[in-house]
């Protein structure tokens, strides 16, 4: 472990309070851009989508169960997977714990994914997790946001070197590297108004980073998320740390 420059108590709290000045700058930039979030055109969504719950077929607009606002974690886990993506399955435990505090706040948290609904309860009852869980009916809902990719759209991808990190999650969901990249996560939010059903926000990759709420943590520890030049990806399905780390 690399040692950090050791300072005295003064020197810590002069270097912490224009840290401070710096967050706070942070922090107020972040309510700007959460302002501008909440001021997107709502695009209506036209398109009939159908989902299989554990509840019988529902559309777009019966998933919100009776609330004016309805957020989607897209989760990797497509038709050939036999488990969850792992990182996903990291996201959803943070997800699962704010269930009820957003329905507090008239905001209903579902995830959406590919695979059959009793595969997705299934690996929801292992995981602990307390969300509702759909199956899409085709692939439109999430290829019509950029969620779900062919073959063919792949192809420069995977003849390309593929990262360790893809090939080592592809293995942990029992498919190949395409088979796993074919899906994509992303979060989507949509409010129900006058009887019509808007999108208003999609985002994906580093725009996830707010509900890994590990993250955040790490980057308040002395070596932070530590993750630069590993081969190894460290996330891991919440049941299977010990077993990676040789512990179980």
């Amino acid at each position: 472990m690399t040692q950090d420059k050791v300072g005295t108590q003064e020197e810590w709290q002069a270097a912490r309070d224009e840290l401070l000045g710096e967050e706070k700058e942070l922090t107020h930039r972040n309510d700007e851009l959460a302002r501008k979030r909440r001021e997107l055109p709502w695009v209506p969504v036209e398109k009939e989508y159908r989902f299989e719950t554990v509840d019988g077929p529902k559309s777009l607009g019966e998933l919100f169960d009776g609330r004016s606002q309805l957020l989607v974690y897209h989760f990797m886990f497509g038709p050939d997977y036999e488990a969850g993506c792992p990182v996903c399955s990291s996201i959803a435990d943070n997800l699962s714990a704010n269930v009820p505090h957003l329905r507090a706040r008239d905001v209903t948290l579902i995830c959406s994914s590919r695979a059959a609904l009793d595969k997705l309860q299934g690996y929801k009852q292992r995981m602990g997790w307390s969300f509702d869980w759909v199956s899409t009916v085709g692939a439109d809902f999430h290829r019509d946001l950029g969620f779900q990719h062919t073959r063919e759209e792949l192809q420069p991808f995977l003849e390309g070197e593929i990262p360790p990190v893809v090939e080592q999650n592809a293995r942990a969901c029992g498919v190949d590297a395409g088979g796993y990249v074919a899906e994509g996560p992303g979060l989507s939010a949509y409010i129900r108004s006058d009887g019509a059903v808007y999108r208003t926000y999609v985002s994906t990759a580093r725009g996830l980073e707010p509900v890994m709420g590990y993250y955040g943590l790490l980057d308040r520890t002395p070596i932070g998320r530590d993750e630069e030049g590993e081969q190894v990806f460290w996330l891991r399905r919440h049941d299977e740390y010990e077993e990676a780390t040789g512990n179980g």
